[in-house]
């Protein structure tokens, strides 16, 4: 029996293939309610170091400004995207500050990352390039 023809017990739709790389039911509770989690921590940390709330709220958008590589196409807009979204580029931008004895970088590092979490709480996950809207979170927006 393959993947996609196995449901889940919370509804009658076929689970995701391996292929589609999308969570579904009780997995994307669970990824969400991390990202809460990481939201409100990330918020916390930025708290606690003293940042500034006018810093905090003229960055909170500025890693979505990665979508501009769909102008170019679908597999440089997801890439780009994934890059901006993913939790691994505030982790190194904030190891780059730490080498480089520069604090301020920590404070850009908890905005990036406050960003990554309050996206994934409400559904916008990481882009496939199939199409916009694919991420493996499960689709969002209209589909194609």
């Amino acid at each position: 029996m393959s993947a996609a023809a196995i449901t889940t017990n919370s509804d009658a739709r076929p689970a995701p293939s391996e292929s589609s790389g999308a969570t579904r039911g009780s997995v994307t509770v669970l990824l969400r309610l991390e990202a809460g989690i990481a939201l409100v921590a990330s918020i916390m940390a930025y708290r606690a170091v003293g940042g500034s709330w006018w810093l905090f709220a003229g960055l909170f958008l500025v890693p979505d400004l990665s979508m501009l590589g769909y102008l170019v196409n679908r597999r440089i807009g997801a890439a780009a995207y994934n890059f901006g979204h993913t939790y691994l580029s505030p982790a190194a931008l904030a190891a780059a500050g730490f080498a480089a004895h520069a604090p301020t970088t920590y404070l850009w590092a908890l905005i990036w990352a406050a960003h990554i979490s309050f996206d994934r709480l409400v559904g916008y996950g990481l882009k496939y390039p199939q199409a916009f809207g694919a991420t493996h979170l499960g689709h969002v927006g209209k589909r194609p």
